[in-house]
């Protein structure tokens, strides 16, 4: 398309040569041409003659035909060449368009481009801004962190108990100073190690055994441990407990310790003094019961002669009173117990109306003192015998009914018994009624408090030690009753008590007086087996000695007139457990009683719960239990009873006053009693014995004490009765803790206890066979 600002002569020269080319074109414009001077020559001259003059129009047309090509041929170039620059133009034209617009777009897309960097730059002029304040807050929360680390460590750190901490593989990962105190480390000498690096071998074990438990249960464990701290012995109360992450995982342990060494050496002052008081009060009751067991002896021989109705009232009185007295010396013994709640009752077929007419007999002489009516009234059923223990019931209504007659001056004491029924369910109620001077109501609620005692009418504190109603309601507690009090001042009181009844028959007691038993005694230790056979022999009895489980076993099927087995618990082959249920399998023995021997009575009773058992004694064997078991199982009472108490009479008269031992080493109530019960040449070889079978003990404690742990914990139980019956204390307890700590301790510990034991040995035998020199030249 030719552009519109050309002249149109050019217009058309172009579209010619665009139309027909540059020949065609040419030869057009060359006929033109020639027309146009012909035309225009005739014109001119016609108008300027007047004429046409035919040669000058032929010169002007051959002039134009010699001419006009050249003038074309310019022409016709400068139109081409216009026409080329026209296109040019156009061309660039078009480009230059392009390339506006291409720089539009660039310049669209650079001021895009330049508008989103300006964005990216304010953006980052904002992060940073956000991240100078972000490392500000750190910087000041790290601040603050490491000022509350320090606090946090200087708190632990300052703190009087330890701390460490320990990762799952065990190796110690922070700790304070006080630890590192007690360790005797710096904390780059302890971070890092595991405990096996850190702790004494004698001590690894039970760390270990701790570590394992808190690891297993995820639960926290207690315990206390004794360590040594610059050369002292320091107890610690350690707490550990499990470290868990969020996912419940155990991770690590946490300990913390707590310096308990005064809290321990107070304690054990405490049973010191717990001791001594039971010693003094042992040794107190010791001289008293001498006369006393006197009047009990001699007044059982008084009620076997002819007496008159009141002087066999009397006697039954002054029989009745000894024997409180003699059980009110062991309560006193036993005040410990009370505030334990451990009293022993014991239980036997009692018939309720006897033992009314007894309390009656004191409750009037204990009246008659002060010039008192004593009344009694019976309800219900009494004609019954019931399952109670009657000492122990005795001494509740003596302390009642003497309390009452203390604290009254005029009119009486009135004792009701009553046999109640409810349903199956029986009981007796006890009620003893006074016209004393009252309680007043703010001293009701104290009344049973230990050591309490109540002012007088007079209104300074009563006399009396404080004690009989605490014991009291200890004694009715413990078998199952209730007390109760009521009273009004200057009105008198009302003491309530209710004991649940079993009902049962008449006990048969077959009368054996003084007959021999034969009885099988199934004990492994020599020295036990020697001294409880002197004890039966002196008794009258024969014994069949069983070393082992399976040799008394052999025995009960082979001897035909077996009245009773004595089983040890604890036997080299098998166990007295197992003993008891063969012999329990076979119905032909159904009536052999059998009678364990035990250091813990409560363990083997739950050993042997479902087996027909009739008893357990305790080891070492205690003399008046093992009358009182004869009594109870064979009727062996009256006259054995008379000699054994005579018999006792005359040795503790002999032997108490001399009894100077050295507290350390020897157990002064076990001599004492041994020596009341064998005499002191029966005693003498069984010291002989023990010191003749110790080195053996000793020989097998060595050989098996890295090897056989099961060997050396055997070997030290049979050396902890051996050395508990001849009263050597400090053999018995150091042969307790072997026994019992063996198998947590490294072999060195093992080993180390030997020769502690072996100079306990040496004064322990020493310390006794000078008591029982000076003791014979006496």
């Amino acid at each position: 398309m030719i552009d519109s600002s050309l002249s149109p002569w050019v217009r058309v020269l172009t579209n010619l040569l665009i139309r027909f080319g540059t020949w065609y074109a040419g030869a057009i414009v060359y006929g033109v041409f020639i027309v146009a001077a012909l035309i225009f020559s005739a014109m001119y001259y016609y108008v300027a003659t007047g004429e046409i003059m035919l040669l000058d129009v032929l010169a002007v047309v051959f002039f134009t035909a010699v001419a006009a090509p050249l003038v074309i041929m310019v022409v016709l170039q400068s139109v081409a060449q216009l026409q080329d620059s026209q296109k040019y133009l156009e061309t660039a034209t078009k480009q230059e368009k392009l390339l506006n617009q291409s720089l539009k777009d660039n310049i669209r897309l650079l001021n895009t481009e330049i508008d989103e960097r300006k964005m990216a730059l304010n953006a980052k002029y904002r992060a940073i801004d956000e991240l100078r304040r972000e490392i500000a807050e750190r910087k000041k929360t790290q601040v603050e962190l490491a000022e509350q680390g320090m606090l946090l460590r200087s708190i632990v750190d300052s703190s009087p108990d330890l701390f460490y901490y320990r990762d799952r593989q065990g190796v110690f990962a922070g700790c304070n100073k006080m630890f590192e105190k007690v360790m005797n480390r710096s904390s780059d000498q302890l971070i890092g190690k595991k405990a096996e690096d850190i702790y004494p071998a004698q001590l690894l074990p039970a760390v270990l055994k701790t570590d394992r438990q808190v690891e297993s249960t995820h639960e926290a464990v207690t315990v206390d441990v004794q360590y040594p701290v610059d050369g002292e012995q320091y107890w610690f109360e350690m707490r550990k407990l499990p470290f868990i992450n969020d996912k419940g995982e155990y991770i690590g342990l946490l300990a913390f310790g707590r310096d308990i060494t005064s809290r321990k050496e107070a304690e054990q002052a405490l049973e010191t003094a717990y001791k001594d008081k039971g010693k003094f009060i042992a040794t107190l009751s010791h001289e008293l019961r001498t006369p006393l067991n006197g009047i009990v002896g001699l007044t059982r021989m008084l009620l076997d002669t002819e007496l008159s109705k009141q002087q066999r009232s009397w006697c039954n009185t002054v029989f009745s009173s000894a024997e409180t007295l003699g059980n009110i010396f062991n309560d006193i013994i036993d005040l410990d117990k009370i505030d334990r709640e451990q009293l022993d009752i014991v239980t036997e077929p009692v018939s309720v109306a006897d033992f009314i007419n007894d309390v009656v007999n004191f409750g009037t002489l204990i009246a008659a003192q002060k010039e008192l009516s004593f009344n009694i009234e019976r309800l219900g059923e009494l004609n019954v015998y019931a399952q109670v223990d009657p000492t122990r019931l005795r001494q509740v209504l003596w302390n009642l009914i003497n309390n009452a007659v203390k604290f009254t001056t005029e009119g009486g004491v009135s004792l009701l018994c009553e046999h109640q029924q409810l349903g199956e369910d029986h009981s007796l109620v006890l009620t003893v009624r006074d016209s004393g001077i009252g309680i007043p109501d703010d001293q009701l609620s104290h009344i049973f408090d230990m050591y309490y005692k109540a002012p007088d009418a007079s209104g300074a504190n009563a006399i009396g030690s404080g004690i009989g109603l605490a014991v009291t309601k200890a004694l009715v507690t413990a078998m199952g009753g209730d007390i109760q009090v009521t009273s009004r001042k200057g009105e008198g009181s009302i003491f309530t008590v209710s004991i649940p009844l079993q009902l049962t028959s008449a006990p048969v007691i077959e009368s054996y007086e003084c007959k021999s038993l034969n009885i099988l005694l199934v004990e492994d230790v020599p020295l036990n087996a020697e001294i409880a056979t002197n004890l039966l022999e002196q008794r009258g009895h024969e014994v069949i000695w069983a070393e082992t489980g399976e040799d008394a076993l052999a025995f009960v099927e082979t001897e035909d007139d077996l009245d009773l087995v004595l089983l040890d618990m604890q036997l080299p082959d098998i166990n007295g457990d197992v003993v008891a249920r063969e012999i329990r399998e076979q119905s032909e023995f159904d009536h052999l009683p059998i009678v364990v021997l035990t250091a813990n009575v409560r363990s083997a009773e739950e050993e042997l719960e479902g087996i027909n058992i009739q008893g357990a004694l305790a080891k070492p064997i205690n003399t008046a239990k093992l009358d009182n078991m004869l009594s109870k199982l064979f009727g062996i009472g009256q006259g054995c009873m008379q000699q054994v108490a005579a018999e006792r009479l005359v040795h503790q008269q002999t032997v108490a006053p001399t009894l100077d031992l050295d507290e350390r080493l020897l157990d002064q109530e076990i001599i004492g009693e041994f020596l009341d019960s064998m005499g002191v040449t029966a005693f003498s070889r069984s010291v002989a014995l023990f010191a003749k079978l110790a080195p053996g003990y000793q020989q097998e404690l060595v050989a098996s004490v890295v090897d056989d742990v099961e060997e050396y914990k055997s070997v030290a139980h049979k050396l902890k009765g051996a050395a508990g019956s001849v009263g050597l204390k400090a053999v018995q307890l150091q042969a307790k803790k072997m026994e019992n700590q063996c198998l947590e301790v490294a072999p060195d510990q093992r080993q180390s206890w030997l020769d502690e034991l072996d100079e306990q040995i040496k004064e322990g035998l020493e310390a006794l066979q000078s008591f029982l020199s000076n003791l014979a030249d006496d």
